[in-house]
């Protein structure tokens, strides 16, 4: 597995082993990208533009793929979906150029969609059943999973096939903008918090009132506008409010009142007044922003020449060309789509409101849409409630748990901790019979306790009467691997490594 933070750049780093792998024999390679059109699409357009001494294919090219004849070692970007998989194994059977070759699998987001989503009813769901018997159309395979939510992958069982044998983390490059810049524990100045229930209460509400969202529109023009002046060609401000396409037309209608509004405000009185707020808290982080009359300008410029693009992607209304949100002023509203690999470039502002009743730490971290390196961190803003900013927080405090973790240890013995109610990831791809889960606040017993050394336990507890002592972590940990038990009911290594990952977490 090759681990990376989510949008530090995985890709390059998976085109460079492409080409090692190239150099080194290896001539058939596929590359899966989760099932999303555009982001199948968008991964293609990436891969012709930068490695063109491959020949490319796409998921419609089976006539270019044989009419190559193996000159050129082949690159196959596929989507991950059943008939794609299917009518592709059944290219490569029906070739023979896997015959005597290895087959070089890089699965991008492979923790979404490839894994047994039947594992718990000893069935195989039908895309795990095709990544299969791709595997298997070739004398020998390499199948390297890249993901930057490996919650799902660590928890593998060996048996399933699909636990990596190794992990690499790499750490993400000079001026990376991620989870500890934006979620620390203390907040810093570009989260702005917003009410809990304004994404419900906003669709309600007919009237403007001052919110989160018109604070957050107010924040996209002004940023842009520096950003333009300053020679800029490109500024994204996002809108994730929920799963339901119906919400994602209302929020889109939401912003053109806003924008409406606004453009009644400058006729009127020159809106100077309801900029100034917005302006001075950026003054905070970026002193050095255009002068306050420049930026009026500028906004007055964006609104009368109808500037302002608003862009809906979901299932119903997904764009499929890449250039709408490469080039101007976009207010992009959307949600599952808006997940799982799409880049937005210069993404300064985000307004994020959907709340899971059951969170689970990989989803919700795949929307993280706003990290990346093409930010201008002093002009970034994300707007979300407090409850989502205290899980994206435990969500990068754990991820930094994990990171540490594999950087020193076998992935096997990596342990996943997390707050209350928060999961790692779905149930559905995770073995019940070999996946253990610990919740905190509950007693856990061994049947038949046994002291495996009664001297080390004594010698450790020797300094301690019968007051109460503040210890640490590591304490625990000697105690425990000084007790053990009879039956098989209560394995000590498993609270040694919660404890391990607590450490690893916070020293």
């Amino acid at each position: 597995m090759l681990l990376g933070n989510v949008q530090s750049g995985k890709t390059s780093h998976l085109f460079g082993l492409m080409c090692c792998a190239a150099d080194e024999g290896f001539n058939i390679f596929l590359l899966l990208t989760s099932d999303i059109s555009l982001l199948q699409q968008q991964t293609l357009f990436r891969v012709r533009n930068d490695l063109t001494d491959f020949c490319i294919c796409g998921e419609n090219d089976e006539y270019a793929f044989n009419a190559n004849q193996m000159r050129k070692p082949v690159i196959i970007v596929l989507k991950k979906n059943s008939n794609v998989l299917k009518t592709w194994k059944n290219n490569l059977s029906s070739s023979h150029y896997c015959e005597g070759n290895a087959l070089f699998i890089v699965d991008d987001e492979a923790d979404a969609a490839s894994l047994n989503t039947l594992v718990n009813k000893n069935k195989q769901s039908m895309i795990n059943k095709r990544l299969d018997e791709i595997k298997n159309t070739a004398a020998s395979s390499i199948y390297l999973q890249v993901t930057g939510t490996p919650q799902a992958l660590l928890l593998q069982s060996h048996n399933s096939g699909w636990r990596p044998y190794f992990t690499h983390y790499f750490a993400p490059g000079k001026g990376y903008i991620g989870g500890n810049i934006l979620f620390p524990q203390d907040k810093p100045p570009y989260i702005i918090l917003t009410d809990n229930e304004e994404a419900s209460d906003l669709l309600k509400d007919d009237e403007i009132a001052e919110n989160g969202l018109l604070q957050a529109l107010l924040y996209h023009l002004v940023s842009s506008a520096d950003i333009f002046l300053n020679g800029g060609k490109v500024s994204n401000f996002l809108i994730h409010p929920s799963m339901e396409t119906a919400q994602h037309r209302q929020f889109a209608e939401k912003v053109g009142t806003y924008l409406n509004d606004i453009a009644k405000a400058i006729e009127e009185n020159g809106g100077g007044e309801v900029f100034k707020t917005v302006y001075n808290d950026l003054v905070a982080t970026k002193p050095n922003i255009r002068p306050f009359s420049e930026i009026m300008k500028k906004i007055v410029s964006f609104i009368e020449k109808d500037e302002v693009k608003r862009l809906i992607l979901n299932s119903k209304e997904l764009y499929t060309d890449n250039r709408t949100y490469e080039s101007g002023i976009n207010v992009i509203v959307g949600g599952n789509s808006l997940g799982r690999g799409i880049t937005f470039p210069r993404l300064q502002i985000t307004y994020y409101c959907r709340v899971s009743k059951n969170p689970q730490a990989d989803t919700m971290w795949q929307h993280a849409r706003m990290f990346g390196y093409d930010r201008e961190l002093e002009l970034m803003r994300i707007f979300m409630p407090p409850i989502l900013y205290k899980l994206f927080s435990d969500i990068n405090a754990t991820n930094n748990s994990i990171i540490s973790q594999i950087e020193r240890k076998k992935p096997e013995e990596v342990n996943i901790h997390y707050p209350e109610k928060l999961r790692p990831t779905r149930k559905n791809v995770l073995d019940n019979k070999v996946v253990m889960t610990f919740t905190g606040g509950v007693d856990y017993f061994p049947f038949l306790p046994e002291n495996k050394n009664i001297e080390a336990i004594d010698k450790l507890l020797a300094k301690f009467n019968e007051d109460v002592y503040l210890v640490n972590l590591n304490m625990f940990i000697s105690i425990l691997e000084n007790i053990i038990s009879e039956t098989d009911d209560w394995k000590p290594k498993n609270f040694i490594g919660i404890l391990q990952t607590m450490l690893a977490g916070s020293p």
